[in-house]
């Protein structure tokens, strides 16, 4: 089983990042959001989920683990195959996802192109408990108050990184140790960005 592929990025494009590791190109299916985070790279290390079937061997790629995780959470409920699960995580955030399953917001779900009401339902049922009981749940139930995290996400985003990996990165540390320093969650959360 891949667990990652990190290599130079060959080619991108929104749907489809091709890297390039030991004279080998990976064809990796990836989300819009991801897409927009590697166009500024030359290269990239994507957590990698494997679809093998019959007639086909298909990569799915994500820079974060968490979206690995909330992939192969969406794939697993009936109906939801991996491209449906692709798209939706390509039409929302990690947080708005996390969030409209949490807190039964099926409209948030309805919007996504291909997804109608009972598989809105559906992915609500089958996820709530699913992602409250895993660290999934962290990116969105962590308090976002505090100079700190505030500070620290304007500092990551003028570093260059996106806001949302930032605030996604510092949840996770504040939400494990709440009295961090600006200072220290900032290099905490360079080593996850």
């Amino acid at each position: 089983m891949i667990e990652y592929i990190t290599g130079d990025i060959g080619e991108l494009e929104p749907t489809m990042a091709v890297l390039e590791c030991s004279g080998v190109g990976y064809g990796i299916n990836i989300t819009l959001m991801d897409y927009t985070k590697l166009q500024p790279l030359k290269r990239a290390k994507l957590y990698v989920h494997e679809n093998i079937r019959e007639d086909a061997h298909d990569l799915y790629g994500f820079i974060t683990k968490q979206s690995r995780e909330l992939f192969r959470q969406l794939i697993g409920v009936s109906g939801v195959g991996p491209n449906t699960a692709r798209l939706i995580l390509s039409s929302m955030t990690e947080d708005q996802l996390i969030d409209s399953i949490v807190n039964d917001k099926p409209g948030a779900l309805k919007s996504v192109k291909g997804i109608g009401g009972k598989t809105a339902q559906r992915i609500i049922v089958d996820l709530k408990d699913k992602i409250k009981s895993t660290d999934i749940s962290l990116i969105s139930s962590t308090p976002e108050v505090g100079e700190a995290f505030d500070d620290a996400v304007a500092a990551l985003t003028m570093l260059g990184f996106s806001t949302q990996a930032s605030r996604m990165a510092l949840k996770k540390l504040f939400s494990e140790d709440p009295s961090l320093t600006t200072e220290k969650a900032i290099k905490l959360a360079l080593t996850m960005l």
